[in-house]
């Protein structure tokens, strides 16, 4: 049958090794001196060893006692950040993040795993929509924080990278070699007119072949080989793949990742998730 260790003894324990006695462990411990000999005495009697030499003027601990130290050592930091993290109502709470469809992979993920894992009492909402209703979000008090893709940042925003938008297509498709070149494109991705300047500067026919309010549809339609889209560097999902097009279409521009976050999201916690956005998406 499995044996539990007394916490309260261990600690004891290591307060004596730590401060070279037992009148100063009991000072640390805020205990007399007798609760911590009788904790020491339960915890030898409980494994069956001496852990305390006692035979010289001061007390040292034996082989065994060195070989508990450490696991002792361990055993209480672990509790003491379990019961940290479970009792500390600042731990608690919602969060709301917005981030564009199209670049929550594969930055995302990774940031919403390692928060989980200091804050397990934090909610992480995401919201993924477009940059134009996030902004709206933002405006009203309904997100804390934000990623937008943008040229530039509105006052209060902060850029987090710049990556150059790339044109996207089926693996080993052919669409992008029609003309008129068939788009792919959300009503509203922001994306969308600078793909189309960018091919009325290059004497390129266009034409609208597939628009939606859905990212799914449009992505759906472009893995069919229906059309050509275009996303940010890096962001292409595995089941649509960059255009090698030699030249044959135009180069497009780079476009901002850019935060905002409101002043409610000024706590240790919050900070502390905006801080992993911005180390997540400035490393891309």
């Amino acid at each position: 049958m499995p044996r539990n260790l007394d916490m309260t003894a261990l600690r004891s324990f290591v307060a004596v090794a730590e401060n070279g006695g037992v009148t100063r462990a009991a000072g640390v411990l805020n205990l007399t001196q007798s609760a911590v000999s009788m904790q020491l005495k339960r915890l030898e009697e409980a494994l069956g060893l001496p852990l305390l030499d006692r035979s010289g003027r001061g007390i040292a601990l034996t082989a065994t006692g060195e070989q508990l130290l450490g696991y002792a050592r361990r055993m209480l930091s672990l509790n003491d950040e379990i019961y940290a993290r479970m009792t500390d109502h600042a731990f608690e709470g919602e969060i709301v993040l917005g981030v564009p469809h199209d670049i929550v992979y594969p930055a995302i993920p990774k940031v919403l795993q390692r928060f989980n894992a200091e804050y397990p009492r934090v909610k992480v909402q995401l919201v993924s929509s477009f940059t134009m209703r996030l902004k709206q979000m933002f405006a009203r008090g309904e997100a804390a924080v934000i990623l937008t893709t943008e040229d530039e940042p509105d006052a209060g925003g902060e850029t987090l990278c710049e990556m150059p938008l790339v044109w996207v297509g089926a693996p080993d498709g052919s669409a992008w070699r029609q003309r008129p070149l068939r788009l792919a494109f959300e009503h509203n991705c922001i994306f969308r007119r600078s793909v189309q300047d960018a091919l009325d500067q290059a004497g390129i026919a266009w034409e609208m072949a597939v628009e939606a309010d859905n990212t799914r549809t449009i992505e759906a339609s472009v893995s069919a080989d229906l059309g050509v889209h275009a996303m940010m560097e890096g962001m292409v999902p595995s089941y649509l793949q960059p255009v090698a097009h030699q030249g044959e279409l135009p180069a497009l521009p780079t476009k901002q990742i850019n935060m905002y976050s409101n002043r409610l999201a000024s706590d240790p916690v919050s900070r502390d998730l905006i801080a992993g956005l911005r180390q997540a998406y400035s490393s891309l």
